[in-house]
């Protein structure tokens, strides 16, 4: 009955896909959460055996939407990234080299066909985007129907068996063994390199996540009688602001010259630390009702000014001129959706999505010296994205053959290097083609959810047979397939890059594209220095693991 009812109405199979298998994957069993696309697999793969299908067409329309928003949320991280983090960068190089091998040396011993080498390469590499260019790959080779439905069926199952496997080790990895190898206390590492980037050591993840970003301070003018407003604000780096001074019962007119006398009453406002450091040199504080807490204005800014790309915050604040920096603050740093610390030592790429903080014409006027404020809208330019996909669709039908190997982009890599291109355009010229973040993760998260549930249901039949056929051989490939490439990093990241322990693990956690290993690695080190590393590895895997899919079935077709 139940049967029936999915096979005559597989939009019931595709919700109760996405539903029971979100509802799977959000449960952790300590550091490891299956997360929703791999539950929605799992459930998928599942009903499939009712010989529920979802059209085609549905399938390669959600996966085309989801791998275009993948690049163009990821085009401007992808291009910053590709000169000025190279040491970052050569660890997603290692990646994807070592995991090509590894795949063809699987290819070579186990005598794996076309599907099953791509879907072992997307379950390792926990890099769900290899299905779609992988599967769509397949279906250029001119095979068979059948045949063409086997080895897409084997990229699925041959993903899901290890999956699980790449997801345990990579977590484990990052956040457990590596840490032994290295013989390092991982969190006070952390912790020291937390100082060293100028954050404040005397507080854990938690206070500092409290801690508000900017503070308003009254003080009654003591020891600083006499110092005029701009060398206040100068001895602590500019971190601290003059808001406003009372003489006598009336409010001066504030210019960077101004002494301040003794008896004053000041507002100061500033990075929490440096109010906190400079009170009692200042004065006493004081309760007056005069003084309000400063108004202070949040305003998220896409950097664009080219001379910033490369600066940390500390250098960025240096460089501008008294009366450029006055009153405005750098209270976080967004980069591709996760928020790296806004410490003095943060480096800055273009691309990054700064949340300034201060009075109103202090953020506007910072705002316009770094780049563009990120407007608050829920508008998306369709004619951007429907020219992109199309795009995208074109670039798909390039391809050629290598050394014998028959190698197509296909709709998934078209659309991937066309989203690459109009997100990178979009951050020059802010101007044209809005997709909000907001949009444009509901086209990445549905978009590849519906992917895999309708490749899931397509596959559940032949699912039992590959896992019969093979045994404990792909999780154990599976597993080598994170631990190789991981150690490689470990060595050639600590040996040869000189990257601080922290960050290199969070670069090891993003060339595996794994957000569930970053978590752990987050509260293992108590704070986020491990994500400094980890969205540049990230950004480059994410864009360059998807395009191994068709490279993986053109050699595994000629070899395999």
């Amino acid at each position: 009955m139940i049967g029936e009812l999915l096979r005559s109405q597989p939009e019931i199979a595709l919700f109760a896909s996405l539903a029971l298998g979100y509802f799977i994957g959000s449960f952790k069993i300590g550091p490891i959460q299956l997360g929703g696309v791999c539950g929605t697999l799992i459930v998928a793969l599942l009903l499939g055996q009712t010989g529920a299908r979802l059209a085609p067409d549905l399938k390669n329309i959600a996966f085309a939407l989801f791998i275009f928003a993948l690049g163009f949320t990821g085009g401007p991280q992808f291009f910053a990234n590709i000169g000025r983090g190279w040491r970052y960068g050569l660890l997603s190089i290692v990646e994807i080299v070592s995991v090509l091998l590894l795949v063809m040396t699987a290819v070579f011993a186990l005598r794996l066909d076309a599907g099953t080498a791509a879907g072992l390469l997307a379950g390792a590499a926990t890099e769900s985007a290899v299905i779609g260019t992988a599967s769509e790959s397949i279906g250029r080779l001119g095979l068979a129907e059948a045949e063409t439905a086997r080895l897409q069926a084997n990229i699925v199952t041959a993903y899901s068996v290890s999956y699980l496997f790449g997801l345990i080790t990579i977590v484990l990895f990052t956040s457990q063994f590596a840490p032994l190898l290295l013989r390092v206390n991982l969190r006070e590492e952390a912790e020291r390199v937390w100082r060293k980037l100028g954050g404040d050591g005397a507080l854990d993840e938690g206070q500092r996540m409290g801690a508000l970003a900017l503070v308003s301070r009254v003080f009654r003018v003591g020891p600083a009688a006499g110092l005029a407003i701009e060398a206040l604000e100068q001895r602590y780096g500019c971190n601290l602001t003059v808001e406003q001074v009372d003489r006598d019962g009336a409010r001066l007119a504030l210019e960077p010259h101004l002494l301040l006398a003794a008896g004053d009453i000041a507002l100061v406002a500033g990075r929490r630390e440096a109010v906190v450091a400079a009170g009692p040199a200042i004065g006493t504080e004081v309760s007056d009702a005069r003084f309000g807490a400063l108004a202070a204005e949040r305003v998220n800014v896409v950097l664009t000014r080219r001379e910033a790309h490369g600066m940390t915050v500390a250098q960025l604040r240096e460089q501008a001129t008294p009366e450029q920096g006055r009153g405005v603050y750098i209270a976080a740093v967004t980069r591709l959706e996760t928020t790296v610390p806004a410490l003095p030592g943060t480096e800055l790429n273009r691309g990054d999505v700064l949340t300034l903080v201060g009075a109103k014409a202090d953020v506007e006027r910072g705002a316009r010296q770094l780049g563009y404020v990120l407007p608050a809208t829920q508008k998306t330019d369709f004619v951007y994205l429907g020219l992109g996909v199309l795009l995208g669709m074109a670039i798909g039908h390039l391809g050629g053959r290598v050394g014998g190997v028959s190698i197509a982009l296909g709709t998934g890599g078209g659309c991937l290097l066309s989203g690459l291109l109009f997100g990178w355009i979009r951050s020059r010229h802010p101007l044209i083609g809005s997709l909000p973040s907001a949009a444009a993760q509901i086209l990445k998260d549905f978009g590849l959810a519906t992917f895999i549930a309708a490749v899931g249901l397509s596959a559940g039949p032949d699912a039992i047979r590959l896992v019969r056929e093979y045994g404990i051989a792909l999780p154990v490939v599976g597993i080598l397939m994170v631990l190789i490439p991981g150690l490689l990093s470990l060595w050639i990241g600590r040996m040869f890059l000189k990257l601080e322990t922290p960050m290199l693990l969070g670069a090891i956690a993003g060339q595996q594209c794994s957000t569930p290993a970053i978590s752990a690695l987050v509260g293992v080190t108590g704070n986020s220095t491990p994500v400094i590393g980890y969205t540049i590895t990230y950004a480059l895997s994410n864009i360059l693991l998807p395009l191994m899919g068709p490279v993986v079935v053109g050699l595994a077709g000629k070899f395999g």
